[in-house]
């Protein structure tokens, strides 16, 4: 590695304003993500770094200056004597010595050999430039957490008028959501931000819900469209009258005609369900006519119309 104050682009008795100025100013023009077309830029961005925690640490910066570190922060041999008298008249070996004062050469801010406490290059780089200085030092990127998924049940009447709901999620966690209106079955809904939780960078994940629509004995769904039988006793299939049809929104009042048979259909305009683009289905009624279980007079009549026939 280079000359950390050449990296900086500072003379060696600049004081430390001067240095986190540099530092600054230089972090700002090798930030990888203002040089996304130059290949080195990880690594100028690393030297950089490498750099300013040598020179912008005070203890550091005194060990590199008295020889004792190297511009990457490993100790250097301070003397070498051979096979001659060494220090203190000792003869034969080697002497190898480590720094000066018993100090660590790796020692950070508040640890032994060290100066003051709280030095950490990543607060200027995390007020810089955020989560791109943290992966310009190396460190991992945080990944999103995994979706988490859930299926939930609703009635046709709900998937149809829509409406809100209190769903507990697959954390355990309770919410209240909102069904569309006009859902349809199978629908996959995100709900954004109501997952799990990162541990590392706080980032919360979606939840995927599935809609699955209940079926309901009193309909068939084709389309947007909904279909329905009704029972009607004979005497008012014979003599029409006012019936009551069940809907998706209660029942209604519709009149038959007279003499309505089996195979006459009814439709009831916009009353079945909302398609994606906004058009209304229909209702279409089919009857279904009741006998009397024990009918004496029915049973006459019908015996003497056929035997007039």
């Amino acid at each position: 590695m280079r000359d950390p104050y050449q990296v900086l682009g500072v003379a060696r008795g600049a004081s430390d304003a001067e240095i986190k100025k540099a530092f600054r100013r230089r972090a700002k023009e090798l930030h990888p993500d203002r040089n996304r077309d130059d290949p080195k830029a990880q690594d100028k961005f690393a030297e950089l770094n490498s750099a300013y925690e040598i020179v912008g640490d005070e203890a550091k910066r005194k060990q590199f200056d008295r020889g004792e570190i190297d511009a990457e922060g490993k100790p250097r041999f301070q003397g070498f004597e051979g096979m001659g008298a060494g220090r203190g008249g000792r003869s034969g070996g080697f002497e190898f010595n480590f720094g000066q004062g018993g100090g660590h050469p790796f020692a950070g801010r508040g640890g032994p050999g060290g100066g003051d406490a709280g030095f950490d290059a990543s607060d200027i780089f995390s007020s810089l430039f955020g989560e791109g200085a943290r992966r310009a030092r190396g460190r991992p990127e945080p990944q999103k957490p995994p979706e988490q998924s859930f299926t939930l049940e609703v009635t046709l009447a709900q998937a149809a008028t829509g409406g809100t709901r209190r769903v507990k999620l697959p954390g355990g966690r309770e919410v209240e959501i909102t069904i569309p209106e006009g859902v349809s079955d199978g629908k996959v809904m995100r709900l954004r931000g109501l997952g799990q939780a990162d541990p590392f960078s706080g980032e919360t994940g979606d939840v995927m819900m599935t809609i699955k629509i209940k079926p309901d004995s009193r309909f068939t769904v084709d389309g947007n469209d909904l279909r329905t039988r009704v029972a009607v006793p004979l005497a008012k299939a014979v003599l029409g009258g006012p019936l009551h049809v069940p809907t998706l929104t209660g029942a209604v009042e519709m009149n038959i005609p007279p003499l309505t048979g089996t195979t006459r259909q009814f439709r009831l305009r916009g009353k079945g369900l909302k398609g994606e683009k906004g058009a209304v289905g229909d209702l279409f009624v089919a009857i279904d006519i009741e006998m009397p279980a024990n009918d004496a007079e029915l049973t006459a009549l019908m015996k003497a119309r056929d035997e007039a026939n």
